[in-house]
């Protein structure tokens, strides 16, 4: 998928009015993510999005491993830490901030390939699982 068409689709799911607030969600989710996961499957995930959406990943993976807070293991925070991360990041509340989480992860599980999705929804916990659709967020079961 290409990057024109991914944040159109995030613009459209999690209802923005123009492609610069899709475009910020998308950086603010995607580098949350990026500090949730192993630094292996980010990058992974990265190299299946185009080149500019995969920045964002790159950006947070090296500023960690730069900083010294990355073993590799991803950090291990919950749904509460996750929105309040990605609201930081776009300038807005921990509600809305979990709806654009919904509509960015959806548009991820359309885009990347389902070893892929399956092996992100495996590295997530329940809480922060439940933002992906639905029968991704069931595999784990």
């Amino acid at each position: 998928m290409r990057h024109d068409e991914m944040i159109g689709k995030v613009q459209s799911l999690a209802h923005l009015p123009d492609r610069g607030s899709a475009e910020r969600a998308t950086r603010s989710v995607l580098q949350t993510l990026a500090e949730r996961l192993p630094t292996g499957l980010a990058d992974h995930l990265a190299a299946q999005l185009p080149h500019d959406l995969a920045a964002y990943i790159h950006e947070t993976t090296s500023a960690a491993v730069t900083d010294g807070r990355s073993s590799g293991a991803g950090e291990p925070f919950d749904l509460t830490v996750f929105a309040g991360r990605v609201a930081v990041r776009a300038g807005t509340t921990e509600d809305t901030a979990l709806r654009y989480s919904a509509a960015v992860l959806e548009v991820l599980d359309a885009a990347v390939s389902p070893e892929e999705t399956l092996k992100l929804v495996h590295a997530l916990p329940a809480d922060i699982r439940e933002l992906l659709p639905a029968a991704r967020a069931d595999e784990s079961a």
